[in-house]
């Protein structure tokens, strides 16, 4: 198969029009001058691995993977990265040699916002990452990779939140877990994980987990602030959405992709003015 002029890539989800990754992308192809087009991808619930199939076939080099596929990308894939081997789900796949090889930026890029956009050092921090599904164990490596000193995993089944922190037992020394209403002590960081701001929700944790000098990340983004933050900026903590996150865990795959990586802050502020 002769390779495609415009190389071809786009983001596979289900409900998919709502994403803003095709903007995302077009911007970084057209700062870093290369040559791609970038599209949404919407999947039958029970046709992942036959649209991923299909891209391969139609010469595609890559995709993002986002609800509710992002499990099943990792059991299609060849090959995982280490760090979607430690997640357990696949936000990028790239398609190349034969190979669908997997990899999962969302970690990479919640840090990347973090340590870069919003200037906060994780190194010595205690953090307490709010929920123990997909995307709190997306977060977790990468976060711990930061060095920070602690890690409260709270999740309102504690059971769930053992076995993701058993997951990762070789770091059990920075390791802590906790239901959400018996967690204690200050935080320097609050991430909220869990899907609880979708249905205008807040985690039951103690107010006390805010406060001056707190950043709180709520991974959700939309055009006004989650309910997480408001409640948190109530409480006096900086708050921050997870827009940021989106535009650079993007990057991150552009870099996989491209093997170039595009600068994000002029993306980032152009993503906020949209709305």
């Amino acid at each position: 198969m002769s390779r495609p002029v415009t190389d071809k890539y786009c983001v596979i989800g289900n409900p998919i029009a709502h994403s803003k990754s095709p903007q995302i992308h077009a911007a970084y192809a057209q700062q870093t001058g290369q040559e791609l087009t970038y599209e949404r991808c919407l999947a039958p619930l029970d046709g992942f691995e036959a649209t991923v199939r299909r891209l391969v076939a139609e010469g595609y080099r890559g995709a993002n993977v986002t609800v509710p596929f992002k499990l099943d990308a990792a059991r299609l894939a060849t090959r995982l990265a280490p760090r979607a081997q430690a997640a357990g789900a696949v936000n990028t796949l790239i398609f190349e040699h034969g190979e669908i090889v997997g990899d999962n930026t969302d970690g990479p890029g919640l840090v990347a916002d973090i340590v870069r956009n919003a200037g906060v050092s994780l190194a010595d921090k205690r953090i307490l990452l709010l929920g123990a599904g997909g995307a709190a164990r997306g977060a977790l490596l990468p976060l711990l990779t930061e060095n920070p000193r602690q890690i409260v995993i709270a999740n309102r089944t504690l059971a769930t939140a053992e076995r993701l922190a058993g997951d990762f037992a070789a770091h059990a020394d920075r390791l802590a877990v906790s239901g959400f209403a018996d967690v204690e002590g200050g935080f320097d960081v609050v991430i909220n994980a869990t899907s609880a701001s979708l249905a205008a929700d807040v985690p039951p944790v103690p107010p006390s987990v805010f406060g001056p000098g707190v950043l709180a990340l709520d991974m959700m983004y939309g055009k006004e602030p989650t309910v997480f933050m408001a409640f948190a900026a109530r409480h006096g903590a900086t708050v921050r959405d997870g827009l940021g996150m989106l535009v650079e865990q993007a990057a991150e795959a552009f870099l996989l992709w491209r093997g170039v990586r595009p600068e994000t802050n002029a993306v980032l502020a152009a993503m906020r003015q949209a709305g």
